[in-house]
C-alpha cells in the first residue's frame, strides 16, 4: 500500500512499507520532468515487498495543478537538452542528503540502498551515486542520460568500483536519442563501473520487458547485500 504524502526535510515523498523490519533493502525510485511520485505506485507493486520503496516529490513545480514536478528545468533544443545546470546541482546535493534522512529514519544502509529513475529522475539517480558511491549499493537509469555537468565532481575513484549500475533504453527514443545510452556506456566503462546495458524496441517510455529485467538486476543486488553478510 503506498502512503499518502510524507514531508521530508529536503523532498515530500511517498513509501511503500517492507513487509519486514528492518527492511531487507530500499529503492529509492525517481519519476521524470513533467511527472510526479505516484508514476511508480503501480511499478512498486512488483518490487520484492521485503524491500522499501521510496518515491521523492521533484521541488520544482510545474504547474498549478500539483501534478508536475521536475528536479530542474531543461530546455529541448535542435542542438539538445540544455539544463539548469544550478537547479540540477542543488537538486544533487539535496538529494544525497534526503537519501541519508531516509536510511536513518528507516533502519537501511549504504550497502543495501538502491536509487533509480526515468528519465530525468535517472539522471539524477547516476549524478547523486557517481559524486557520492559510499552513499549507495548501485543506481538505475531508464531512459535517462549521465550529466557531462557532473564529470568535475567523480572524484573517488575507488568507491566507483563498488557501485553496481543498470542502464536501459529504448531503441527508438525520440525525447532523449539512444546516443545518451551509449555515451553513459562508454562512461561507465571508463570509470570502472560494474554495469549492465539494455536496449528495447520502444520510445521514451519503459517496457514490461525492461520492468521485468530491472527487477531481476534489482533482485540480484539485493541478495548480493545479504549473502556478504
Amino acid at each position: 500500500m503506498i502512503s499518502q504524502l510524507l514531508p521530508g526535510a529536503q523532498f515530500a515523498y511517498r513509501m511503500r512499507l517492507a513487509s519486514v523490519s528492518p527492511p531487507k533493502g530500499c529503492l529509492l525510485l525517481l519519476h521524470g520532468v513533467g511527472g510526479n511520485e505516484r508514476n511508480f505506485s503501480e511499478i512498486s507493486k512488483w518490487i520484492d515487498p521485503a524491500i522499501l520503496v521510496i518515491m521523492p516529490q521533484g521541488p520544482i513545480a510545474l504547474s498549478n495543478s500539483g501534478d508536475q514536478f521536475a528536479w530542474f528545468h531543461v530546455a529541448f533544443t535542435k542542438d539538445g537538452p540544455q539544463i539548469n545546470e544550478q537547479e540540477a546541482e542543488e537538486s544533487r546535493l539535496r538529494l544525497l542528503v534526503f537519501i541519508k534522512e531516509m536510511q536513518g529514519l528507516y533502519q537501511v544502509t549504504s550497502s543495501n540502498t538502491v536509487v533509480a529513475g526515468f528519465s530525468q529522475g535517472g539522471i539524477m539517480s547516476a549524478s547523486v551515486a557517481l559524486t557520492f558511491p559510499n552513499t549507495v549499493k548501485g543506481f538505475g537509469v531508464l531512459s535517462g542520460r549521465i550529466l557531462p555537468e557532473i564529470k568535475p565532481h567523480i572524484n573517488n575513484l575507488e568507491g566507483l568500483k563498488q557501485l553496481q549500475a543498470y542502464l536501459a533504453h529504448g531503441k527508438f527514443d525520440s525525447k532523449l536519442p539512444i546516443s545518451f545510452l551509449f555515451q553513459a556506456d562508454e562512461l561507465l566503462n571508463d570509470l570502472n563501473v560494474p554495469h549492465v546495458t539494455k536496449i528495447y524496441p520502444m520510445d521514451h517510455e519503459i517496457s514490461e520487458n525492461e520492468l521485468k529485467d530491472f527487477v531481476q538486476w534489482l533482485n540480484e543486488q539485493f541478495e548480493s547485500t545479504i549473502s556478504n553478510f
